[in-house]
């Protein structure tokens, strides 16, 4: 495919899905049921397809929260969409619990310090604050033990402003296994600390535990909302996660890519045989070979490690990679490709003609997971909404 020269895309792009997006949330509100709430997970520019982008998408749809991880990420969000329902997941600074209350962000909150000092926040900022407990139930992150429980609600009561809106936990082992007995335990672990807390203040509105995987999984663990991340995006949490669906529900095109990233051959050389490509002489030509430099590199978060790997789409082909990732460049083999020519589309993850590059093949590739290739994204990238 030739990339046209005025096209008011950049070279290097990232295509969000509009349709695979809008297919994947309402599959999961339809596994889940209409009575359970969705937070839609936005964090790391959307898992690098674009905090905005995503947003836009799902703007209309019956969202209760927009979750990220920090403040930051929330002023951003308020900048392009104000009022938003954002419910913050990770730590608040003490010095921004004001600016956050002030807001109207929901607080994910497992310090006691954070407890005491949302008392003078709430009466500078003259609103309520609206806190979502996190409970720790065995991933030793964010959350409270059992333990501390009398001493939060203790802290929670002495401040009337101070809603206890959610209690939440995480899940440690439900993705990288298909034996979910820790998953289990950790589960009747917050039920129990849930009952605690609920003799003693009442029902609490939003009880939330369930990743995707979860989500997935385990309707046991929807309760009243569920965070619903990585496969939001169309992307499995992990190959036992699929392995454990597909055994279940015999489902095998549940969900639906939303990302595809683009660039275009920004140069064509000719490299005799015997010679060397790239930095630290790590590939060297067998035959005379035709060499495509593609623009981009290990910045815009195409990793290091899929040197002399990974394989990218050209007129429907498969291009090896040859020499190392560069900081800004790399160059792929495109002899066998001989009708290939200056600014051919590259399809790094996506499809062109019969191929497709998943992020899971990239991941393989470099040795991580498809959370890691996709939220290391350069969020400089354009972002391109499309069908």
């Amino acid at each position: 495919m030739k990339t046209e020269p005025h096209s008011s895309r950049a070279a290097s792009h990232i295509e969000i899905s509009k349709s695979a997006i809008l297919h994947n949330v309402r599959t999961i509100q339809r596994i889940i049921g209409e009575r359970v709430g969705i937070a839609a997970v936005v964090k790391a520019c959307a898992y690098g397809h674009g905090a905005n982008e995503v947003v836009q998408v799902l703007i209309n749809e019956q969202i209760r929260f927009f979750a990220v991880h920090s403040i930051e990420e929330a002023d951003r969000l308020d900048q392009s969409f104000p009022g938003l329902p954002i419910l913050i997941l990770g730590y608040v600074p003490l010095s921004h619990l004001e600016h956050a209350v002030s807001r109207s962000w929901r607080l994910t909150v497992s310090s006691i310090e954070t407890v005491n000092s949302l008392h003078e926040a709430v009466g500078r900022a003259g609103k309520e604050a609206y806190m979502h407990l996190k409970l720790e139930t065995g991933t030793n992150r964010q959350g409270i033990r059992e333990s501390q429980i009398p001493a939060f609600l203790d802290a929670i009561a002495r401040e009337p402003r101070i809603v206890l809106e959610g209690a939440s936990m995480h899940f440690a082992n439900i993705e990288d296994t298909t034996d979910h007995s820790f998953a289990k335990m950790q589960l009747e672990r917050y039920k129990k600390m849930l009952a605690q807390i609920e003799a003693q203040v009442g029902r609490i509105p939003i009880r939330h535990t369930a990743s995707s995987a979860a989500s997935l999984l385990f309707e046991s663990t929807h309760f009243d909302m569920i965070r619903f991340g990585i496969s939001l995006y169309g992307l499995w949490p992990s190959k036992q996660t699929y392995l454990s669906y597909l055994i279940a529900r015999k489902e095998n095109s549940l969900l639906k890519p939303v990302l595809s990233w683009k660039t275009i051959i920004s140069e064509i050389k000719d490299v005799p045989s015997g010679d060397y490509i790239g930095y630290g002489c790590t590939y060297r030509t067998t035959y005379d070979s035709r060499i495509a430099v593609i623009p981009i590199g290990y910045f815009d978060g195409y990793d290091r490690k899929l040197s002399n790997l990974a394989h990218v789409l050209i007129r429907g082909k498969r291009a090896p990679v040859r020499g190392r990732i560069c900081m800004d460049i790399f160059m792929v083999d495109i002899t066998h490709i001989p009708e290939a020519s200056l600014q051919d589309e590259v399809v790094l993850i996506g499809s062109q003609g019969d191929e497709r590059i998943t992020v899971e093949q990239l991941a393989d590739w470099a040795g991580t997971i498809n959370y890691e290739i996709v939220s290391r994204i350069n969020p400089l990238l354009q972002r391109v909404i499309v069908d």
